[in-house]
């Protein structure tokens, strides 16, 4: 839940021990701005509920059976699109420098006290309201090397038709193939991943406002307000299409709109 542009975070807790669960998520109710969403007692539980819930934060416990918090780091970083920070969580010191490696936010020794907690909070949300600017740079120096595409191929009724990209309304992939929505008609594209059509397209004008869907900002006719302060966007399609905002880009469509 999003109060404002730099307002509430939301974590996710994960350790396989219930005792140290509960312990850090009372710790975490104690300080303002943040909502813990879930708790997970595995890996394999982490990663599923990190890409269902899209946390901003996510305590993690180094050392569970199977996979460890190192390796679900790991496993979200092959499966490509948005990441949490992740703050890891451990009785031992000899992993923190393994934990930077993989750009951890930052590393509490347990027990967790409240006040190293804070600040760990506080780095995070200093951390969440840089992203937006690094994410700009990062589009600026990209934008040569990527050269961006005024023409879509997308398959529809078994014919092959060339489409001008600022037409697409919008573009969902379900099952590994990617749909293409423009006022007309609807079909797949060629491309493989959300990722890919988008890096091929004008950024300014596209965004990945969900882990599955790509819209063009042009083409959004209503901002609805939805659960626990998320919202979904009307597409100006022909089915007037509600599309999800991810807790992530919660944060940007509020800065993009002065919500």
């Amino acid at each position: 839940m999003l109060s404002s542009v730099t307002g509430t975070l939301s974590a996710l807790v994960v350790d396989d021990e219930q005792l140290a669960r509960e312990e850090l998520s009372f710790l975490l109710k104690s300080i303002p701005d943040v909502e813990l969403l879930q708790t997970a007692s595995n890996g394999l539980e982490a990663v599923k509920l990190i890409e269902e819930l899209e946390p901003e934060l996510v305590f993690l416990d180094v050392q569970m059976p199977g996979l460890d918090g190192l390796g679900v780091i790991a496993k979200l970083r092959e499966k490509g699109g948005p990441l949490p920070h992740f703050i890891l969580t451990t009785a031992f010191d000899q992993y923190a420098v393994e934990a930077f490696r993989l750009e951890a936010l930052d590393y509490l020794l347990k027990p967790v006290e409240r006040e190293r907690l804070a600040e760990s909070v506080a780095r995070a949300r200093r951390a969440m309201d840089e992203r937006p600017k690094e994410q700009e740079r990062s589009q600026d120096e990209d934008a040569p090397k990527v050269p961006q595409r005024t023409k879509l191929l997308v398959r529809a009724n078994n014919r092959n038709l060339i489409v001008d990209a600022q037409d697409l309304i919008y573009a969902t992939i379900d099952d590994g193939m990617i749909t293409v929505v423009t006022a007309l008609f609807e079909g797949q594209s060629n491309y493989r991943t959300i990722e890919e059509l988008q890096s091929n397209l004008d950024p300014n004008l596209f965004w990945r406002v969900h882990r599955s869907f790509l819209v063009n900002i042009n083409k959004i006719k209503e901002v609805i307000p939805w659960f626990k302060s998320s919202f979904q966007l009307k597409m100006d399609d022909k089915k007037q299409t509600e599309i999800p905002v991810s807790r992530i880009q919660t944060r940007r469509l509020r800065a993009l709109l002065k919500i």
